[in-house]
């Protein structure tokens, strides 16, 4: 595990924190493993029901470290050695955050570049500040974009602003992006924490089989026929309905009271 990312199982909450502020929590490749790992082992664990990653500092992330990265060498790397590398890395860790059957929640302050706005997007839900910073340098660097941003970005915003972010190198502040749809709430820098924590404690109170299934059911519909849509959507009716939560759903709804869910 790497020494700048703090993994904490804290009850039902998997809690993923950026630790490298002196860098602007840039990430290495040993974060990226870390944050793998972690969210790959959360998947299988009963006892996780929600999951909340943030960071240390003033900045969520400001993207790969690309200067340690490219540091001059006494001999040049393999031919494909990116595309060896991303492939096993990012582009393992933005699939895991959108698949995993958990409701994960990102807390956003300063800077979200590159891929430090990707882990943001691929959360389910992300609380920004509404002074945060938001932006795609790829075109400023010389090179494309990675880790979703060319399939997340359009999907959420649209062809239009999503081609301002990422041909023209856009820069939207965190009020901005709520309104256009980018994340799902901004708020004051002062409240992220408390705004983010109580959206991952309520969801870590609820019924996270059907919470699973439905974010599971979210993002493969987009891709699919409807006629496919729909047997997803009976498979997962199935599976939630033979859940403990569901017959609690249930009983609360007879007993006119708030259902209390122990995610099973």
């Amino acid at each position: 595990m790497s020494e700048h990312l703090v993994v904490e199982h804290d009850g039902p909450i998997l809690r993923l924190r950026l630790a490298r502020p002196e860098k602007r929590n840039a990430l290495d490749d040993d974060m990226l493993d870390g944050l793998l790992d972690a969210v790959t082992d959360g998947a299988g664990d009963d006892q996780l029901r929600a999951v909340l990653l943030s960071a240390e500092g003033d900045h969520f992330c400001g993207g790969a470290d690309l200067i340690s990265r490219n540091q001059p060498r006494d001999e040049r790397p393999r031919t494909g050695s990116v595309q060896r590398r991303v492939a096993n890395q990012a582009h393992r860790l933005i699939p895991a955050l959108l698949s995993v059957q958990l409701p994960v929640v990102a807390a956003v302050r300063g800077w979200a570049v590159g891929i430090g706005l990707h882990l943001a997007l691929a959360a389910d839900f992300a609380v920004v500040a509404d002074d945060a910073r938001m932006a795609e340098p790829f075109v400023d660097r010389g090179f494309t974009p990675d880790s979703g941003a060319t399939w997340l970005v359009p999907r959420l915003i649209g062809m239009a602003r999503a081609k301002e972010m990422l041909l023209l190198g856009k820069e939207v502040s965190g009020a901005r992006a709520a309104e256009w749809g980018l994340v799902h709430r901004a708020v004051p820098a002062d409240d992220v924490e408390s705004a983010a924590e109580e959206l991952t404690e309520a969801l870590a109170m609820g019924p996270t089989v059907a919470l699973g299934l439905t974010k599971w059911l979210l993002h493969a519909g987009s891709g699919i026929p409807l006629e496919q849509h729909l047997a997803n959507e009976g498979l997962s009716l199935e599976l939630s309905a033979r859940s403990p939560d569901f017959r609690e759903g249930i009983t609360a709804l007879r007993e006119k009271r708030p259902p209390h869910f122990e995610g099973r």
